[in-house]
């Protein structure tokens, strides 16, 4: 009751969804995703998860941006070293500047910031994406509320700044490995495969943080978010080995996998009045 009187986030939510992909492209993954606060007075809530998450999506308002709270967050997440990507959301609202958002990941935030969409319009004129990697523009369908979308054309007055982004993204992703640069250097281009590849490599080494944009009042963008996450976002098997205390006192590591015995954590607990 307390959340929806005041429109924030207080206590720690778990919640499953299942996604294939904006086309279709994936088989069926199941995404655990555990909503934090954003509000300074509950930070615990957030370290408390940040403990737990294999990676996260540090949603950021198109408007106002990098915030003090989003500084103490971003620091937690560099203990836990969450890899991690930004969506900046309400790319529909007045004043909203993606490009402003990214150039303050990287000067408040000390991160290196690679964007993979570029927005098309803002406030009451958003409507879309430029996909960088496909370099294709995403427009989602009003009618619909965003339920359908198409790839079209970029649009004449960005295709000159989108290129210029499409190679910086392509320069991030060669930068993964000597195999990639060396492809680079002798091509001058990688396919999407290859560019994906390096920009997952990168994110899981926390050494990029991938940004992309949308309004999730207005379905604009998320379904691309979601493939970014399956596409860019470290699975179950891929998270780190924790180290621990076993049962005899000694020190011990568990890998993320099934062939190791069980361990879990318990991050959070519940009182329910009615069943303890």
């Amino acid at each position: 009751e307390q959340e929806q009187e005041r429109g924030i986030t207080i206590t720690s939510a778990a919640v499953t969804a299942f996604w294939k992909g904006m086309d279709q492209q994936f088989p069926e993954h199941r995404i655990n995703v555990i909503d934090t606060p954003g509000h300074v007075d509950f930070t615990i809530e957030v370290e408390r998860s940040l403990r737990v998450l294999d990676g996260a999506v540090v949603v950021l308002c198109g408007s106002s941006g990098v915030q003090p709270q989003t500084e103490t967050v971003w620091r937690q997440a560099n203990k836990y070293e969450v890899p991690r990507m930004v969506f900046v959301n309400k790319m529909d609202r007045t004043g909203a500047d993606f490009l402003r958002v990214v150039g303050q990941i990287k000067t408040r935030l000390a991160a290196t910031p690679v964007p993979i969409h570029l927005n098309i319009g803002t406030e009451d004129n958003f409507k879309g994406v430029v996909d960088l990697i496909k370099m294709k523009a995403i427009n989602w369908n009003e009618e619909d509320q965003g339920m359908t979308f198409s790839y079209e054309e970029i649009p004449a007055e960005l295709k000159d700044k989108a290129e210029e982004m499409h190679n910086e993204l392509v320069e991030a992703a060669a930068e993964a490995n000597e195999e990639l640069m060396n492809k680079y250097l002798e091509e001058g281009e990688l396919t999407e495969a290859e560019i994906k590849a390096g920009l997952r490599q990168r994110t899981l080494n926390n050494e990029i943080i991938l940004c992309l944009c949308g309004s999730a009042f207005k379905n604009k963008g998320v379904q691309a978010m979601l493939d970014a996450v399956i596409e860019y976002l470290p699975s179950p098997t891929e998270v780190k080995a924790i180290r621990g205390i076993l049962d005899d006192e000694s020190e011990g590591v568990r890998k993320s996998s099934d062939d190791e015995p069980f361990s879990a954590l318990a991050f959070k607990i519940a009182t329910d009045p009615f069943v303890g």
